[in-house]
C-alpha cells in the first residue's frame, strides 16, 4: 500500500487517539489503524468509522467507561488598558 498523501510506503498499524468534542469536553477513543510514518495520514476503514460515529452517538447520554485524564483552565483575568 502507498500512502496517497506522500507516496510513502512505511505505513504501519498504529494505535491513535481519535478526539471527540462533547460540549466543553474533548474525550479520546483509542483506535489502531494504519498509518503513514513519513507524513502521519490516517486511514480508516468502514467497520472503524461505524465504531467511531456510534460512540460519537451515545457519548452525550452516558459517561460509563470516561475516566478524566486532565483538566483544561482558562486565565479569565485581562489586561489592563
Amino acid at each position: 500500500m502507498k500512502c496517497i498523501i506522500c507516496h510513502g510506503e512505511d505505513i504501519k498499524i498504529t494505535e491513535v487517539k481519535e478526539e471527540l468534542p462533547i460540549g466543553n469536553d474533548i474525550v479520546y477513543i483509542p483506535v489502531s489503524v494504519p498509518v503513514c510514518k513519513t507524513c502521519g495520514e490516517r486511514y480508516y476503514d468502514r467497520r472503524t468509522m461505524q465504531f467511531l460515529e456510534g460512540i460519537e452517538l451515545n457519548l452525550p447520554n452516558t459517561k460509563t467507561g470516561l475516566k478524566e485524564v486532565g483538566k483544561v483552565l482558562m486565565y479569565e483575568a485581562r489586561p489592563s488598558v
